[in-house]
């Protein structure tokens, strides 16, 4: 699973999301770090107002929370997702002792991010990108 830190630093970065049921997030709030939450259409709803979206919490799963604004969750994109955004650009994951390497490749050159965590090595990836875009 995607550390917290990069998680933050995604957002920070300017990754957008758009819940979807299956996405896991925590509440960016310090009694909540160990709390890992999931979109479900049965316990945690996104809800689209002209306001913002709601993440509502129904019945009585998370009985202390009602709704939280989507400003509020921190997404944590799973392996899949964050491979899924380095689209055409990824190349390979290879496990390496002790650790991960994802290689993209953009413009013919080849970037290898390496973490021990593959969430995490995918994560660097992505940032990398979204630094490009921003640039």
């Amino acid at each position: 699973m995607i550390s917290t830190d990069m998680a933050r630093e995604l957002r920070a970065a300017g990754l957008s999301w758009r819940p979807r049921s299956g996405d896991r997030f925590q509440l960016d709030e310090p009694e909540f770090d160990a709390d890992v939450f999931t979109v479900s259409d049965m316990t945690i709803e996104a809800r689209s107002y002209p306001t913002g979206t709601l993440l509502a919490f129904n019945g009585t799963t998370e009985w202390a929370l009602d709704s939280v604004a989507l400003g509020d969750a921190l997404w944590l994109p799973s392996e899949a997702q964050l491979r899924e955004m380095l689209r055409g650009a990824f190349r390979a994951l290879v496990r390496l002792p002790d650790i991960y390497e994802v290689e993209i490749e953009v413009d013919a050159a080849r970037h290898r991010f390496r973490h021990p965590e593959p969430a995490d090595a995918y994560a660097q990836a992505v940032l990398f990108l979204l630094a490009r875009i921003a640039a």
